[in-house]
């Protein structure tokens, strides 16, 4: 099927929209947008995307209520599903990541599968750092990452 896809402007820059099969399956940075076939439609689903993403950048929603498509191995819709127990606010290390998905010893291949979310803030991999604390590694930039993580200390209470 064909992705139904819009773009929508946020705080970190223009984002990618798309669902496919009445689900969400993308929130990304417009320059890191598949490059597979969709036609740009703004679907109900679509636009209840955007206004989530508006509120949560408002400090008005800790949590997504939308229907996700999680398409991967196995294991990295183990992690992603993890990344969403993070609660709002709050970070875990990849090694926790990994414990949390029942892969103890699989720090670095979570840190491999939460660079490849392609649901970003919905599916918060933002809330993933390094052991020491510091802000390893963000598909999108460590500043778009620190954004994240000081809006929700900001609006976490």
């Amino acid at each position: 099927m064909i992705k139904k896809v819009m773009f929508t402007s946020s705080p970190i820059g223009e984002l990618f929209l798309a669902e496919k099969d009445g689900k969400i399956c993308d929130i990304a940075p417009k320059e890191r947008r598949a490059r597979k076939d969709f036609i740009l439609e703004k679907t109900p689903l679509l636009l209840e995307a955007e206004k989530q993403l508006s509120q949560y950048f408002k400090g008005e929603r800790k949590k997504f209520d939308l229907p996700l498509l999680l398409e991967g191995t196995p294991f990295q819709i183990k992690i992603w599903q993890n990344l969403i127990k993070i609660p709002y606010g709050q970070t875990v290390s990849y090694a926790e990541l990994a414990e949390n998905a029942g892969s103890k010893k699989a720090a670095r291949a979570a840190g491999n599968a939460n660079n490849k979310n392609p649901i970003l803030i919905a599916v918060p991999c933002h809330r993933v750092i390094a052991a020491d604390g510091s802000l390893a590694g963000f598909a999108c930039g460590t500043d778009k990452k620190k954004f994240l993580l000081a809006l929700e200390l900001y609006f976490k209470d």
